[in-house]
């Protein structure tokens, strides 16, 4: 089977190289029984990697069970996983067979991996290692022959840093790891996968020929995709059940706007729904911040001076024009009260520091209502 027969079949839409980079992995790696952990970012289509895998591999025949481990509770995600015994648990009123034991002899796509609690962990090293589970209130193991596929949109190397993440179960996965990238840095698969998903909408709700333009599909090839492949098929479906001509046009997607910073917005004028009354508390409330985050600045540099000397007094015109760094905090300080109304804790708040140093700043400085 070449590259081109395996993305047809198994529905891998793309031609960019990233893409046909990992279509020739994938077949490499799929008949043998090892663990494959995959990563990207959200919406970028890791679980049709995983059924790609499945279904090219030894266990086609076989299920492969998808598990999102993020949508489990913690209590009760290890009972899913490897089932329980009547009377194991208030609640457990028969036996049930977990996850493990359903795709026995298949393929175990697990989901959000990075979300699944450290003692969960320990549980699942042992499987990978011994391929025995123990149901809650066994006193058995059970044999399962399983081969796990894990996905995450986390960089587990920084979990396992932070302490949230197993670095033994890390090891024992990444031996074969696969990276989606994000849909920006593809932009040769966008139109593509545009066309793909309205012929696709078109024939589930058995409409005629839809069609986009050749400037809609240069707008949205430019667009950045923070959604990746799910949000381009939600646009593009979107459009399609919204379009009475049939060929959707750059006016159809024109809601698409890239986010801006801060910096490049603060000034720029916008439509909003909101009250003039609150546009005006949150330009006052952006403004405090930036009161805090220049004061914090000349902190900086004012430390900085101290300890290098090196303040050139001739660069300052007027000299009655410089603050004090304590003048500027309490003039900040003031500022964050009366926008809060004297409302404390919300002035500390925005002030980034405790309710108590606050008020010990008021006695310091003696600012009164």
């Amino acid at each position: 089977m070449t590259g081109k027969e395996f993305q047809k079949k198994y529905g891998i839409i793309g031609r960019s190289k990233e893409i046909k980079d990992l279509v020739d992995i994938i077949m490499q790696v799929a008949e043998s029984d090892i663990s494959v952990l995959i990563t990207g970012s959200s919406g970028v289509g890791k679980e049709v990697f995983a059924r790609a895998i499945h279904g090219y591999s030894k266990r086609k025949n076989k299920d492969l069970v998808s598990v999102n481990c993020g949508a489990i509770p913690e209590g009760i995600l290890e009972s899913e996983l490897f089932g329980h015994k009547k009377g194991s648990f208030t609640g457990a009123v028969e036996n049930r067979k977990g996850y493990f034991e359903i795709a026995d002899g298949g393929t175990l796509f697990l989901d959000e991996l990075a979300e699944m609690p450290l003692t969960t962990q320990v549980k699942l090293l042992r499987v990978l290692e011994t391929g025995e589970i123990m149901p809650l209130g066994s006193e058995k193991v059970t044999k399962v022959n399983v081969r796990i596929i894990a996905a995450t949109n986390k960089n587990l190397q920084t979990e396992v840093d932070s302490k949230r993440f197993r670095s033994d179960l890390y090891f024992r996965l990444k031996a074969v790891s696969l990276h989606i990238p994000e849909l920006r840095k593809r932009p040769e698969d966008i139109p593509i996968l545009a066309n793909h998903f309205l012929l696709q909408y078109a024939e589930n709700n058995k409409l005629g020929t839809l069609e986009i333009s050749h400037d809609a599909l240069d707008f949205l090839t430019n667009y950045s995709w923070p959604g990746n492949v799910r949000e381009l098929k939600n646009v593009i479906e979107s459009a399609a059940a919204l379009t009475k001509s049939g060929i959707l046009g750059v006016n159809d997607f024109a809601y698409l706007t890239e986010p801006q910073s801060f910096e490049e917005s603060r000034f720029l004028p916008i439509h909003s729904n909101k009250s003039p009354e609150t546009i005006d508390r949150e330009i006052i409330l952006k403004a405090l911040i930036e009161i805090k985050n220049d004061l914090n600045q000349l902190k900086s540099m004012a430390a900085k001076a101290v300890v290098s000397e090196d303040v050139n007094y001739s660069r300052v015109e007027n000299f009655s024009e410089v603050k004090s760094l304590a003048q500027l905090e309490k003039e900040a300080i003031r500022n964050a009260l009366e926008f809060t109304k004297w409302n404390k804790r919300k002035a500390a708040k925005i002030l980034g520091i405790s309710e108590r140093t606050l008020h010990r700043k008021i006695k310091e400085y003696e600012i009164y209502d």
